[in-house]
This record gives structure tokens, sequence and C-alpha cells, in this order.
């Protein structure tokens, strides 16, 4: 959350970019987020010197909106986040390069460098606690630290009214959901990936399905206690620690990933 645009989701999308070929950098960049994911590509292809263009639902925030705008993005809203994901096809076909929030190897790789950097600065890691929203985070995450330290734990969290990956690894298949009513409005995929469930199933102890109250209410715990704003998305991986204290123990050294901050004050006295 300390990143620059306030989350992790700048190391995917510049890694997505840096690999663009001349031709495809030349007709730029296309994105679909209701927020952090708009910001890190639109901060990316600024500091790449490319075009920019972000499909971004209605609802979203006033602050996520200036924020990508003026990250020099062009924005165009949609009625819902899957309307967006629908038109995206079309800026393909024109040319655009579609940067994906997960379900591209290139961006979950990308996220999957904070597992890296845990590894060094907490070599004797038991245990990752990670937010999903389309599982890219935690898939690249897993992903890194399983192939150093296989043993540690990784453990998903998701809330209520944004579950799509429970839902998908309840089912056995994507699953997507009817509405996102949570208030973590960046856990918001409506469904994840064939790639992201099969990191999930592959790498994840569970997913932990925690109520918006909760994540609020770590929300404030963190403001309190340890004077960082992190979004719900964010909190809501202290409130399932709270679920799973069970599973740790005294020799225990659990990692919960915060992985953004972009909150509005208003949001927040209004929580």
């Amino acid at each position: 959350m300390l990143q620059r645009t306030g989350a992790f989701k700048v190391r995917g999308a510049f890694n997505k970019m840096l690999a663009l070929s001349e031709c495809e950098r030349d007709r730029g960049v296309v994105a679909v987020s209701g927020g952090n994911h708009a910001q890190a590509v639109a901060y990316a292809a600024r500091e790449l010197n490319l075009r920019s263009l972000i499909l971004m639902p209605e609802f979203t925030p006033g602050n996520y909106l200036e924020a990508t705008r003026g990250y020099g993005a062009e924005v165009r809203l949609t009625r819902t986040l899957a309307e967006a994901f629908r038109e995206v096809r079309a800026y393909e076909s024109e040319g655009w390069t579609y940067v994906h929030p997960f379900d591209d190897p290139l961006v979950i790789s990308g996220q999957g460098t904070i597992g890296l950097e845990i590894l060094d600065d907490v070599p004797e890691v038991t245990d990752v606690v990670v937010s999903i929203g389309g599982g890219g985070l935690a898939g690249g995450i897993a992903t890194a630290v399983k192939a150093l330290k296989p043993e540690v734990r990784i453990w998903g969290v998701e809330t209520e009214g944004a579950e799509s990956m429970a839902s998908a690894l309840a089912a056995g298949c994507v699953v997507e959901l009817p509405a996102v009513t949570s208030i973590a409005r960046t856990l918001g995929a409506p469904a994840v990936s064939e790639v992201t469930l099969a990191l999930a199933n592959e790498y994840l102890e569970s997913v932990t399905v925690v109520t918006d109250a909760e994540a609020i209410d770590a929300l404030f715990v963190l403001l309190e206690q340890a004077k960082v704003l992190t979004e719900p998305a964010a909190s809501c991986t202290f409130a399932a620690v709270e679920r799973l204290r069970a599973h740790f123990s005294k020799e225990s050294h659990v990692v919960l990933i915060l992985c953004g901050g972009n909150f509005a004050l208003d949001d927040l006295c209004h929580a």
C-alpha cells in the first residue's frame, strides 16, 4: 500500500508493459478497473510514454477517477464492471494491448515479486495471508514463495459480496457473481480466471470469507494501532487472521499483506 499509486498493482502493470514490442507500445494500452489497477496502468503508461485508456464503472469512487486521470489516462465510464470487461474486446480488435488486472502471466509474475521480498525480509516466514480479488496477487505470491520455500502456507481472504474465488473453489469451476456488493470495491472482480483458480487450487490452504463489518473493524484497529489507513480489501487480512488463529502457534511467523490504501476520507467517515 506504500507503493506509488497506493497499491501493489504497479508491479504487474510495469512487468506487462515493459515486455511490449515497439509496435504494441505505439498503439497504447487499455485496461478495465474499478480502482487500483486503473491507477497502476495509467501511472506505468505515463512513465513509459504510452497512451492509456481505462474503462471504469460509473460507481467508481471519485478519488480513483481523479487519480487515474491525473496520471494522464483517458477514462471511459460503463454502467457496470462486467460491461467494461465485455467492451474492452472491441479496443483490443483496434490494436490496443489489453493489460488484464489478473488473468495474464506477466501481470501475475509482477505481483509475485512481493513473495520474493517477503522471503528476503522475513526468511523465517511460516504463513502468508493475502486478499483475493481476481486472484493474481495471491497466485503470484504463492508461486514465488512456494518455489523457494514450499512449506510456507498461503491463506486467501475475501469479503462477503466479493467472494468470487471461494465460490469458484466450492463449485470446482469459474463462477460469475451476479453482483459485487461488498464495501471492498477493489476486490470486486465478478469472476476469477481459469489460471488464477488453478493456482488457488494448487497453492492455497483455504479462502476465508469475512464480513464487511469485520473488515471495517480491522481497518480501524490497524489505523489506531499501526497508524496506517488501509482499504477494506487490505484490512480483511487482519480480520481473517482472527478467524485463523487456531492454525498458528507461538513459533509462527505470519505475514499479512496490506495490499492497498486508497480509501477516501469521506468513505472512512461513513464506514
